[in-house]
């Protein structure tokens, strides 16, 4: 009885610490109860066992790249029978995208004998198998962001072997700026943690259990269905905090919905696992799934893991378990949707709110 006793009395203290209706008030909701096809809130997963899975090395750790760039000065260059514009990178050691980009040639780049292109100067980095952006940027300790503006790469980001990327120099930088360089943020995630495809592969095919643990080194496929206009609520709670700016200026690229520890959380809707891990420091445990249509949801602050970088998952089925990680000061889910690059306010793509 005794023992009971203080079984009942650690439960009372431990609901007393979850602050389930935290933040009620005006601007506050309750995320709507499973009803429907809200079924998706009753633990409905592929893979049952709940414990907490193993995180394997981040992708951009898992081949180390040596900044071996190649200093290319500015020239002009005359085309000869037979060259192509991937010849005439290897030629002249510039980028063909940069030549493209310089010269104005689009898509099929078409170049004729004789014709003159100017060839932009610069540290040009040949990718090999398997690095990352993240890596390569860190090789020459610049932000990964400066890296893909000064490239335009666009979606899906995956570089690949024998590309040339052109590398901003570092200039001069405040400490603050130098440390940010060491930085991950959600986006940088996106754009640089893919490792590099061979020429003429393609990325690998989702696998449907996280028994299956695709290399750190192998791109995977992103899905290409689209997703559906509305997604599921991950979790049910109180959301404690908006999408936007907060009071004292910071802005919140998702919502925080508060819940008890454990909680389970659920995949919003049909998607492909593109991070699982903890690099991110200010959300914790982290889990991030796309879907068709350049669309991603984040999940942070979890307190356990259950699913691996490139497992396909099913709307409704259980990624992790919600925790207070990261920078969190209760149990919570930090939940996001962006579509291509651009946070978008969560709410307007889940199920009505309805006030309890």
């Amino acid at each position: 009885m005794r023992r009971m006793g203080a079984l009942l009395f650690g439960v009372v203290v431990m609901s007393g610490c979850i602050p389930a209706e935290a933040g009620r008030g005006p601007g506050s909701y309750a995320a709507p109860e499973p009803n429907g096809q809200q079924e998706s809130f009753e633990r409905r997963s592929l893979d049952q066992d709940v414990r907490a899975l193993p995180a394997p090395p981040p992708a951009w750790e898992a081949r180390r790249v040596t900044a071996d760039a190649r200093l290319v000065s500015s020239t002009t260059y005359v085309v000869q029978p037979g060259d192509s514009l991937r010849s005439i990178a290897i030629k002249t050691g510039a980028g063909s995208e940069a030549i493209a980009r310089t010269n104005g040639l689009v898509a099929p780049f078409v170049i004729k004998p004789g014709q003159r292109l100017t060839i932009p100067g610069g540290r040009y980095h040949l990718v090999r198998a398997g690095e990352t952006g993240i890596a390569i940027a860190r090789a020459y300790s610049v932000a990964w962001s400066r890296v893909v503006s000064t490239n335009a790469l666009e979606e899906p980001y995956i570089l690949r072997t024998g590309q040339r990327l052109l590398i901003p120099s570092a200039g001069p930088e405040t400490r603050e700026e130098r440390a940010a360089r060491f930085h991950l943020d959600i986006d940088d995630i996106l754009t640089g943690g893919q490792p590099a495809l061979a020429a003429n592969a393609r990325p690998a095919r989702p696998t449907a259990s996280s028994a299956r643990v695709l290399p750190a080194t192998t791109p995977v496929a992103a899905p290409t269905v689209r997703v559906a206009s509305n997604f599921a609520w991950p979790v049910k709670g109180t959301v404690v905090k908006r999408f936007g700016p907060g009071k004292s200026g910071e802005r919140n690229d998702g919502i925080k919905i508060a819940v008890p520890l454990d909680t389970p959380v659920l995949a919003a809707a049909d998607g492909v696992v593109a991070y699982v891990g903890s690099d991110v420091p200010a959300l914790g445990g982290l889990v991030i799934v796309k879907h068709g249509n350049s669309t991603t949801t984040v999940y942070g602050h979890a307190g356990q893991l259950l699913v691996q970088r490139g497992q396909s998952v099913k709307k409704g089925q259980m990624i992790a378990l919600s925790g207070n990680s990261g920078f969190a000061d209760r149990p919570e889910l930090h939940f996001e949707i962006r579509q291509g690059r651009t946070p978008v306010d969560p709410v307007s793509r889940l199920p009505v709110l309805t006030s309890r």
